[in-house]
């Protein structure tokens, strides 16, 4: 049966060891990580990548816009997906109305869109189909996902250094065990060192 006793790190006795003293302290130093650190640099990452995708939406948005167009060309029996896209599409000739003439592009509609309908369509300054820019919800998503990142990063690297310094304070308190019995074991066992 084991008795554990609380804190017996922390108080004087002639079993503690100075790497016992060391190790309470980091369990210490790993705690206030944890509680304070880890969740501080996960805030701040969120605001660094909130920052940043903002900056990265309110760029796209200047560079790219949005054209209501009419789809005339037929959509294939089987639309293929696109690689990182959540829904299926597929590409499409479409066409629009701007600055007076009639222009037409191949551009990328969602699934389900049939031949005449009427969709929204980004396009870049070169007139190319592209991709919306991130709206909030996004940046928000992209926001939460790095700052969990951040503090789950920072939690690793705390947990790894506290095994370490367990480890070291694990072997020296192996070698000031053996140093000490090698002093008491004669006087215990009545032979000679």
């Amino acid at each position: 049966m084991r008795t554990r006793v609380r804190g017996w790190r922390w108080r004087r006795n002639p079993l503690r060891r100075r790497s016992d003293v060391v190790e309470a302290w980091t369990v210490l130093a790993v705690a206030v990580l944890m509680l304070l650190g880890a969740p501080l640099i996960g805030a701040v990452a969120g605001r660094w990548a909130h920052d940043d995708a903002r900056a990265v939406a309110v760029e796209q948005r200047s560079e790219r816009h949005r054209v209501r167009v009419e789809v005339v060309g037929r959509a294939p029996d089987s639309p293929p997906t696109v690689p990182g896209a959540r829904e299926r599409s597929y590409r499409v000739t479409v066409r629009w109305t701007e600055a007076g003439a009639a222009r037409t592009a191949v551009a990328r509609v969602p699934a389900g869109t049939d031949e005449g309908e009427r969709v929204d369509v980004w396009f870049d300054s070169r007139g190319r189909s592209v991709a919306p820019p991130p709206d909030e919800t996004a940046i928000w998503q992209h926001t939460l996902v790095m700052g969990a990142c951040g503090a789950g990063a920072t939690i690793a690297v705390i947990l790894l250094g506290h095994s370490l310094v367990r480890a070291v304070a694990s072997r020296h308190r192996l070698a000031e065990w053996e140093r000490d019995w090698a002093l008491t074991e004669p006087q215990w066992t009545r032979r000679r060192a």
